[in-house]
């Protein structure tokens, strides 16, 4: 018994130590000025540049972007339940609940985005999921956990279907 309480305090005190970090620090900040910056292109350029797409390229823009934007709820819902250790506002044993953990993997992992894609998509769905697998990464090691073995993406297989039925 004594050999799972040993890795659980270390493992706490690997969680602790990390908030405390400059990379968390570092990784926080980029983390939310990506997600302004998405919000912001969004909500502007990036409403005007989807409604002159074609129809097929439309679809994909509608698909990746809804991509982009899960993939940074979890960048950010991760970074802030970090920055709640660090504050003191969360034990980091309880950090490491499957509910505060980085997921949606199969979402959030890379897709086959359309060329067509307006270039400032393109480069936000890239910086996003840079960002997203060095965050991932971060809370596996930390965690301590294997990286789980790839497997059917259900949205990839969503957006076939709908690339299907409207000729695509």
């Amino acid at each position: 018994m004594a050999e799972p309480l040993r890795d659980t305090a270390e493992r706490d005190a690997r969680v602790a130590d990390f908030a405390r970090s400059e990379l968390f620090a570092r990784t926080f900040m980029e983390g939310m000025a990506l997600v302004e910056q998405t919000a912001a292109y969004l909500d502007g350029e990036g409403r005007r540049e989807s409604k002159r797409l074609g129809r097929n390229t439309a679809l994909a823009y509608a698909g990746e972007s809804m991509r982009l934007t899960t993939r940074l709820m979890q960048i950010a819902s991760w970074l802030l339940v970090q920055r709640a250790v660090r504050e003191g506002e969360m034990a980091a044993a309880e950090a490491g609940d499957p509910k505060y953990r980085v997921g949606a993997q199969a979402v959030c992992q890379s897709g086959e985005a359309a060329a067509e894609l307006p270039e400032a998509l393109q480069e936000l769905l890239d910086r996003s999921e840079r960002l997203y697998e060095r965050v991932l990464h971060l809370d596996r090691r930390m965690y301590l956990e294997p990286a789980p073995e790839p497997g059917d993406n259900p949205v990839l297989s969503q957006v076939e279907r709908l690339r299907a039925a409207f000729g695509g």
